[in-house]
This record gives structure tokens, sequence and C-alpha cells, in this order.
């Protein structure tokens, strides 16, 4: 067994042996609302958001952004869960940032292996076989937080199977200090009729 693996079924067999009556909770999300954010191991939804289980569905995918299977997760949550409020949260620092599209699509066709970065770019291991699968993907890289933010409010408002009277509110997190920070466009793009 891998170092990883022991570690976390070990801290599984802690939080079981306190787990309590959290087999009760219910379904739907006690708070009824739902957050969409980044998979950055850096952000901990529950924290800055004041959550506890069974509060809230937290969906993640990387860079917090408005994909299809975000969007579906929503529809999901607020159609047979009840939630009635949305927050789009990316944050500051995203790795996001710092790629494009062509490049994501560069470095899966030389190889599949980890790539590398350093002041002058992205690098390739160049061993391995590439894929070029990577080039019908839409990687959905940000080139600034503000207007990717009021992006993906804006797709999730616009889109056909979301209801007018759900608001939506864009949010920043920033890594250095903790702190929510309202995109007004975003909040303002996203609110209910």
């Amino acid at each position: 067994m891998s170092k990883i693996l022991n570690e976390v079924l070990a801290a599984n067999k802690d939080y079981t042996s306190n787990f309590g009556n959290k087999g009760d909770l219910p379904l739907p999300p006690g708070r009824s609302f739902a957050i969409l954010t980044c998979m950055d191991a850096r952000l901990d939804p529950a924290k800055y958001a004041g959550l506890s289980e069974g509060d809230a569905h937290v969906i993640r995918n990387a860079g917090g952004r408005a994909s299809d299977d975000a969007i579906r997760s929503l529809v999901i949550s607020y159609k047979l869960l009840g939630t009635r409020e949305w927050f789009v949260i990316h944050h500051t620092n995203c790795g996001m940032e710092l790629f494009t599209d062509d490049i994501m699509r560069d470095l899966l066709n030389s190889s599949l292996k980890t790539a590398s970065i350093d002041a002058s770019g992205w690098h390739d291991c160049c061993e391995g076989h590439g894929s070029a699968e990577g080039n019908y993907i839409d990687w959905l890289t940000i080139k600034d937080q503000e207007s990717s933010v009021k992006e993906d409010v804006l797709r999730i408002k616009n889109h056909p199977l979301v209801p007018a009277d759900i608001p939506v509110y864009g949010y920043i997190y920033d890594c250095k200090t903790g702190r929510l920070i309202e995109v007004p466009a975003a909040t303002a793009a996203g609110k209910c009729c």
C-alpha cells in the first residue's frame, strides 16, 4: 500500500469513530444553496463559507468553471434537491491562469506524463506517447478572474434549464487572506427577476 493510501484509510477510521448521527442527515442540503468553486487544494469551502456536513452542495472542478457538467450538477441540485441560491467562487493565483487551451493541447499531444513549468513556460518531459484527444476539449482556461466569474454567472443564468428566480452570486476567494471578494458585475448579472 502507498503512504497516501494508508494515511487516507487511517484518517477515515478516525472519522468514523466519531461519526455520530451524521448518517441521519437528510439528502437535500439543509441550507438550500450550492457553491461552484475550484478544485484547488488551498480552498476549503466548508471553512470559508461556514458549512457543516449536510448544509450545502459543493461542486468543484478545475477553475470552478460553469462547464456542462457543473451546470448538470446545479440543475440536479435545484430540480431534485431544492437549492434556491447559487455561488460561483473562483480564486486568486489559480492554476487555470497559467496556460491556454493551445498550450494544454500541445503538451498532451507531446506526452501524457506530468509537465513542468519554469520562467520560460511549460515543458514536457518528452517521455512516452501523447494523444490528440485533448484537441477536442474546451479547457476553460482563465485570462482574467473577474471576467471569468461574470462569464460563468451569465452562462448559468442564461441556461435554458435554470429557472430565472435562482440568484447566482459571483465571488473571488483571496488565497492570501481567505476573504471572499464580490464581483459586483457578476452578482448583478446573476440577480433573480
